[in-house]
């Protein structure tokens, strides 16, 4: 049949009867978010979280908990985007937008690819250099060597990439929850739950992470990987987003109670203390001083961990990228190799890799609403979406979250250049 201008697959699966089916069938249909997942804990977070939490104790807790709930609702438009049409957001926008635009959103896409590779390799690097010693520049070719091997899973064994990807984030994980057991009781942490900033750093801080956690190229991403699900009749579709929700809840729950415990790791750990927490070294010795060595050398893991997990990511989101927007693919090996190369220079030239991280999650906050703002347009459209068109209240979220968002970075702009 034809579907929103497209020849989609009619063969109608039949839903489980029994409570092993159904279960077989959300686990079959699982994965695609914990891919997703890994974007919102990249090395981004470390810098911006930590950061955040060792400046201002718990007072940034709200954006963090906000732009993970955020982050659900996004995330979970873009994977029924994905289902309903069986294309990816960036093919849509080639479609359906005049080719000037397309050109824009590329270009825009482009830039937050090349800052989340930017995060990731910096991160990863770091990390290298505080378990093993080995110098930042050699540690980012390290990571680009694991990651390529990590993502040429991808495209032979899908599943493998996910549960390689998956299993990374719980390493990630479990480094959190080890830091945040050792600090013990939190009494404090409630207050950051109250909407506050105190100066412009702290917005500027804020806005690194929401960028970190609403990530625009994990928006483009969810859409590819959910569009193998469009197939059956809208009833079958139906439940694919179903038990895309349980994928979701899942993974990005991880992500959020990892980006928490940063926080509050941070804060509980470092805030009010006299020790350095400018960049991610001092993070990991200050650590090392207040909670032990153990601590120190899980948040060191952690940060290792994320970064191998989301660089791989990141190149496959740039993939989505150029083949949505231009309808052309570079070799896996060429793109890994330009996208590394800033991160290359950053090291080479000696710039502080914390100021890098923060503020390459600033340019990706920046780029949430090129990508939020066609999500939503597009998914109102019955055209585009069919009977899975979203209806005027989540358009309106949609929206609202979009405006919020550019406005959070105009108030920054303008306050960073004119105060």
């Amino acid at each position: 049949m034809v579907r929103g201008g497209r020849v989609v697959d009619t063969v109608t699966a039949v839903e489980p009867r029994s409570l092993r089916g159904r279960l077989r069938t959300i686990a079959g249909l699982m994965g695609p978010a914990f891919v997703v997942a890994v974007a919102y804990v990249d090395p981004g977070n470390f810098a911006t979280n930590m950061a955040g939490g060792a400046g201002y104790g718990y007072l940034l807790l709200w954006v963090i908990v906000s732009a993970s709930l955020a982050a659900v609702f996004i995330q979970h438009l873009s994977a029924k985007l994905g289902v309903a049409t069986g294309a990816s957001l960036p093919e849509l926008c080639r479609d359906q937008y005049p080719r000037p635009v397309v050109g824009v959103l590329w270009v825009q896409a482009e830039l937050v690819v090349m800052a989340t590779d930017l995060a990731e390799f910096v991160g990863a690097a770091v990390a290298l250099n505080l378990l093993f010693g080995v110098p930042l520049l050699p540690a980012a070719v390290i990571t680009a060597v694991v990651s390529f091997a990590i993502l040429s899973l991808g495209a032979a064994r899908r599943r493998r990439f996910e549960a390689v990807i998956a299993t990374l984030l719980g390493v990630v994980l479990a480094g959190f929850l080890y830091q945040t057991l050792r600090l013990g009781p939190l009494t404090e942490a409630g207050a950051g739950l109250v909407p506050g900033f105190a100066g412009v750093d702290s917005v500027l801080l804020a806005t690194g992470m929401l960028g970190a956690t609403v990530m625009p190229h994990a928006i483009y991403l969810h859409s590819a990987l959910t569009r193998h699900h469009h197939r059956g009749s809208t009833a079958d579709l139906r439940r694919s987003l179903r038990a895309g929700m349980v994928d979701l809840a899942a993974a990005l729950g991880i992500a959020g109670l990892v980006n928490v415990s940063m926080l509050l790791v941070a804060a509980g750990a470092l805030h009010g203390t006299e020790l350095p927490a400018e960049s991610l070294e001092d993070m990991h010795a200050g650590l090392g001083a207040t909670l032990g060595g153990g601590a120190a050398v899980a948040f060191a893991v952690a940060l290792l961990a994320s970064g191998l997990a989301a660089s791989s990511v990141g190149t496959y989101a740039g993939q989505v990228v150029m083949e949505g927007f231009l309808r052309r693919r570079v070799p896996l090996p060429v793109r890994r190799l330009v996208t590394m190369l800033p991160a290359l220079a950053v090291l080479a030239l000696g710039v502080d890799p914390t100021r890098a991280l923060v503020l390459s999650q600033v340019v990706l906050s920046f780029g949430i609403p090129f990508a939020l703002l066609p999500l939503v347009l597009l998914g109102r459209r019955t055209a585009v979406m069919g009977e899975l068109a979203n209806g005027r209240v989540i358009t309106a979220v949609g929206v609202v979250l979009a405006v919020m968002i550019s406005a959070l970075n105009l108030f920054l702009l303008w306050r960073t250049l004119f105060a």
